[in-house]
């Protein structure tokens, strides 16, 4: 049964939390739309600052929503906030005023987008706040995208799972499983490649595992990319 459902919603409620906190009774569907509209609205800023700096790396990890009644509260866990400084070029600001900087131009964006949907929260009061994650490798999604890199510079599949398992290991992860399926080397049929060190129990609610799916654009298809790691 492990093996056939996201390992996240398998664990809610044991070592899994939920992302977004509200409650509504009459327009759920209206408040679901809003979560997905901030959550690309933050993806979308984030891929903005990155392309600007020729950056690959700084991917956002998870993003929490808290609602009330007068109030969202959104939670930025991110891998690399100078991700977050370094847009502003060699300027001589100490990076917490860069950064409040930052987070007020990424709040106007959201509330903007809030405006032009005309949502429930228009009149809300909005509060974002980032936090750096001390481990980056130990995320399955920054691993995945570090995966996603080399596959597109056309490294040997071998070798980059190996290096990102080697990257896991240096995070003190229990276990790391990837999963890597599409046209690899450009071959003209699909196939799948797998690793795996150490235990991956998908089976064990108590064992608290982080699970990952991103797919990549190459040259020769869409790659999918599964990542499961033991923290």
């Amino acid at each position: 049964m492990g093996n056939k459902i996201n390992p996240l919603g398998f664990r809610l409620g044991f070592t899994q939390n939920h992302c977004s906190l509200w409650f509504e009774e009459r327009d759920y569907s209206e408040d679901l739309r809003e979560d997905e509209r901030i959550y690309n609205c933050i993806e979308n800023y984030v891929q903005h600052i990155k392309s600007s700096i020729n950056s690959s790396y700084g991917g956002i990890t998870r993003i929490e929503i808290l609602k009330q009644t007068e109030l969202i509260s959104v939670n930025i866990y991110i891998a690399f906030v100078d991700l977050f400084i370094e847009k502003k070029g060699p300027r001589k600001k100490e990076k917490k005023d860069e950064e409040k900087e930052e987070i007020k131009e990424l709040r106007k964006e959201v509330q903007n987008m809030l405006v032009q949907s005309m949502l429930n929260s228009v009149n809300r009061k909005l509060v974002i706040s980032i936090e750096k994650v001390d481990k980056p490798y130990r995320e399955p999604k920054i691993l995945a995208e570090y995966i996603a890199l080399q596959l597109k510079e056309r490294v040997e599949i071998r070798k980059i799972m190996k290096k990102a398992i080697q990257l896991a290991e240096k995070a003190d992860v229990e276990g790391v499983k990837i999963k890597i399926k599409g046209r690899l080397n450009g071959i003209e049929r699909a196939r799948k490649e797998s690793a795996m060190k150490g235990r991956v129990p998908l089976q064990t609610l108590r064992a608290k595992i982080d699970y990952c799916y991103y797919a990549v654009q190459t040259v020769y298809g869409v790659l999918g990319i599964k990542i499961w790691i033991f923290v």
